[in-house]
């Protein structure tokens, strides 16, 4: 027998042995650290997953035996919603608690999209009330109705969200063909009244918002700007760097605190304040196409106190499949991003621990009362983990 065939084994024994939430498989690093000169399953693509024990997904991938404290002893990945036809569940989720709802977006631009130059994405939300109801009705999945909202104008291809802040949705808009990318509150109540709270750079417009974050303890926004509204065909060239900015709603000042990436995307701050996370998905170029050798990475920064400037930049992880879009925190300090195969977990050290195993490309995800929320395009998927989100509400 040969010795990954063995490492298979194993790891198929030892998520009976130690992982006991269904359908988890224990990964042992140390059985793959030398696959041999005749290994045939060389991954040559970072769209391809890696799950050496061929287990069918979606199913939870345990690197390391902390990440049973995230995901506790019950937990499976369950699918709420499916349209396989349209990319509805794409980008900007928020989850409004009092009302026990998940807001998102479609894709903007792209296969299954329905969106580019001449039209624009759509807003939609999901109950978890009926959610969790229809799955305790059964134990496999379930397809809850998606509810679309009827939004302003001003709401052109939203691809950001946070909140609640001050009760409001709060999205960034990648902008359409010349409508500027723009920071926007949405009443998350009919008849979701919208109101525009920036859309330029000192009359300048940005390139394509794509996510935000308030710094918590303050109401300071912080969001990105890459090129990927022009990269999808439904934006203009750009005319500014691809950039991060910090934006005091109070005093209208904005202005820049990072530069020096490919394609900025996800942000998110520690629960303490103390430190900040960019994703850059350098390696997804749009019309351009894929490059391997661009960034597929999440950078690092210390918070200054005082300015809220992001100092220090370290690389903080690497993506192993497609590259790290959406990016949230649990309480306790461990990263979790929607990379090529699923979501992926870093500790706080940048160790990954584990995955949440969808084999597809899993854009975003939000932390809610009925567990983790996973948007994979075409679907969404609720995992039952034990873990608890940080608090984005403001």
């Amino acid at each position: 027998m040969t010795k990954l065939s063995v490492g298979a084994i194993l790891a198929v024994a030892l998520a009976a042995a130690t992982a006991s939430s269904p359908g988890a498989v224990y990964i042992d690093p140390l059985l793959y650290n030398d696959v041999g000169a005749n290994y045939t399953k060389w991954r040559n693509s970072s769209a391809i997953g890696f799950n050496p024990t061929n287990t069918a997904p979606p199913f939870i991938q345990v690197f390391d035996r902390s990440f049973l404290d995230i995901t506790g002893p019950f937990a499976t990945i369950r699918k709420i919603a499916s349209n396989p036809g349209f990319a509805f569940a794409h980008e900007a989720p928020i989850y409004v608690q009092d009302l026990n709802l998940v807001f998102f977006a479609s894709s903007g631009g792209g296969a299954l999209a329905y969106s580019g130059w001449y039209n624009n994405s759509v807003v939609s939300m999901i109950n978890m009330t009926e959610v969790d109801v229809a799955l305790a009705s059964t134990t496999g999945d379930v397809n809850i109705q998606v509810q679309t909202l009827n939004l302003s104008d001003n709401v052109q291809m939203a691809n950001g969200g946070t909140g609640p802040y001050k009760g409001d949705l709060l999205f960034v808009t990648s902008g359409r063909a010349l409508l500027p990318p723009s920071v926007v509150r949405v009443n998350p109540s009919p008849p979701y009244n919208t109101t525009v709270i920036l859309d330029n750079f000192l009359g300048r417009q940005f390139n394509s918002l794509d996510d935000i974050k308030i710094l918590p303890g303050t109401d300071i926004m912080f969001f990105t700007d890459p090129t990927y509204g022009w990269l999808s065909g439904f934006r203009p060239e750009p005319m500014l760097p691809s950039q991060v900015y910090r934006f005091d709603p109070s005093t209208g000042q904005v202005r820049v605190i990072a530069d020096q990436f490919v394609h900025p995307n996800g942000i998110a701050f520690a629960p303490n304040g103390k430190t900040a996370f960019i994703t850059d998905t350098g390696i997804f170029g749009g019309f351009l196409g894929t490059n391997q050798t661009f960034p597929a990475t999440i950078y690092q920064f210390d918070v200054d106190p005082t300015t809220q400037s992001f100092t220090n930049r370290r690389v903080f992880a690497y993506a192993d499949s497609g590259g790290p879009d959406g990016i949230q925190l649990d309480t306790k300090g461990n990263v979790y991003a929607g990379c090529g195969d699923g979501i992926h977990v870093w500790n706080d050290e940048g160790t990954l621990i584990g995955k949440f195993y969808i084999n597809s490309t899993t854009s975003q995800l939000i932390f809610t009362k009925s567990g983790l929320v996973i948007l994979e395009e075409t679907a969404m998927y609720v995992t039952n983990i034990q873990a608890h989100g940080m608090t984005l509400a403001t």
